[in-house]
């Protein structure tokens, strides 16, 4: 075999597993984020909801999705003004006031034989010392959490199944925004950076350059 076609070789089973590799990139997580409101914005909670203290007078988002990862996730939809969402439930000493926007997500995220509920909101009104996980526990239960404590379902959506992980055909979910690399410190992997394909094609493609170039210059001192 000469060196160009080892190096075409080369080449079709470097693309086979840069192929394979983007393909693994692609596949995503059916699960539930969380997020919170910052201004007119909503933001990846750099906290989990067991931990995070919101403010009286804060705005707490949960989309359930399929995703990648934070810099992929798919923000709560529609109108999150907490003096719409608590304007029925009134202040109340010893006590604050947490607006949640609760988003179950498309047709297209769902678990297979399931449907997603409609978008809504509530006002939770709890001790000053709760957390997110409070508030949703009293204004949306029934909650399910896995034994990682991994929050799976909120007012009972989805009925089974927990952070699955989706194959890479599945459709994007409608809605999904990409978010700053600020937004994005929630998880520790990073998508920001080049392909591992394009070195790698780049380098075979240089051989296969001086591949040609050699066989040329031999065949000229033949």
């Amino acid at each position: 075999m000469t060196t160009v076609r080892r190096a075409a070789a080369l080449l079709a089973a470097v693309l086979v597993v840069v192929a394979g590799a983007a393909q693994a990139h692609a596949a995503g997580y059916r699960y539930w984020s969380f997020w919170e409101r910052d201004g007119a914005r909503w933001t990846y909670a750099t906290q989990g909801p067991a931990t995070a203290r919101p403010d009286d007078g804060s705005v707490q988002g949960f989309r359930f999705a399929v995703s990648e990862d934070s810099a992929d996730a798919s923000r709560p939809r529609g109108a999150a003004d907490f003096a719409t969402i608590c304007a029925g439930t009134p202040a109340r000493p010893g006590h604050k006031r947490v607006a949640l926007v609760l988003d179950f997500g498309t047709p297209a995220d769902a678990p297979s034989g399931e449907t997603p509920p409609a978008r809504r909101t509530a006002c939770a009104r709890v001790s000053e010392d709760a957390t997110a996980a409070d508030a949703l526990a009293a204004a949306a239960k029934p909650l399910r959490y896995d034994a990682n404590a991994l929050l799976c379902a909120i007012a009972g959506y989805p009925h089974k199944g927990c952070g699955e992980q989706v194959s890479a055909g599945k459709a994007p979910a409608a809605g999904a925004g990409t978010k700053s690399g600020s937004e994005a410190n929630h998880e520790s992997g990073s998508h920001g950076g080049p392909s591992l394909g394009l070195p790698i094609g780049a380098a075979v493609v240089a051989l296969l350059a001086g591949a040609a170039v050699w066989q040329a210059r031999r065949r000229g001192n033949a």
